[in-house]
């Protein structure tokens, strides 16, 4: 059936709307990337070095959603099979990291550690707010949805870390954050993947519905 004119505009326009939110998360997530990268080697934190990566992984994420907007739902499907793959690289690379850091790491900057944090906690809400309308969408809307929201959790996670390292003087509360962001990552890539695997499974039947209806279609 094809679609109505008031039914194609409102599908532009919330494409349109949703196009503007991803390049202010794409702007946001970008400048957080080079805040947390520089401030996360400075304090020697690696849930920082790890929530920097993260917000590089968005930026890039909301970058391949920016092109497929609007596209088919089989190369938007296959877009977040892409970014799930990454997420899930990104949680595998995080515990490799603290692995690293709890053999040859010292005690992280506290201080740089809850200032930088309060300050991703804050980009990460304004892009979750801005994107909490779309959550429920296809694969790829809902990919962006949970990379924002684990952000957002990631980020409180590392003031509470910041705290934990002041009052303990040990490295622990910085390690075991990265690992919980970890598992974070590793858990939204699985839902990805779920998600987008069913959406390209359901689209040969889809195409073989659409054969057979118009086979017998008697004009």
């Amino acid at each position: 059936m094809a679609c109505t004119h008031h039914c194609c505009s409102t599908e532009n326009a919330d494409n349109g709307r949703y196009r503007n939110i991803l390049w202010i998360a794409l702007f946001i997530n970008a400048l957080m990337f080079a805040v947390e990268i520089i401030m996360g080697i400075k304090a020697g934190s690696v849930s920082l070095l790890a929530d920097s990566l993260d917000f590089f992984g968005d930026a890039a994420n909301y970058g391949i959603s920016l092109f497929v907007v609007g596209k088919t739902l089989h190369i938007r499907a296959k877009a977040s099979w892409i970014k799930g793959y990454t997420m899930g690289g990104f949680g595998l690379w995080v515990l490799a990291s603290t692995l690293y850091h709890f053999w040859y790491g010292n005690i992280p900057n506290h201080h740089d550690m809850g200032i930088v944090g309060v300050i991703a906690l804050i980009a990460n809400i304004i892009v979750a707010v801005l994107l909490f309308a779309f959550r429920n969408g296809d694969s790829n809307r809902r990919s962006v949805w949970l990379c924002s929201r684990n952000d957002a959790i990631g980020n409180i996670m590392v003031v509470a870390a910041a705290f934990a390292v002041q009052f303990t003087q040990s490295s622990w509360p910085d390690l075991l954050v990265a690992v919980t962001m970890a598992v974070l990552a590793l858990q939204a890539a699985v839902q990805i993947i779920r998600h987008a695997n069913t959406e390209l499974s359901a689209r040969p039947k889809i195409s073989l519905v659409a054969q057979h209806e118009q086979h017998f279609d008697p004009d």
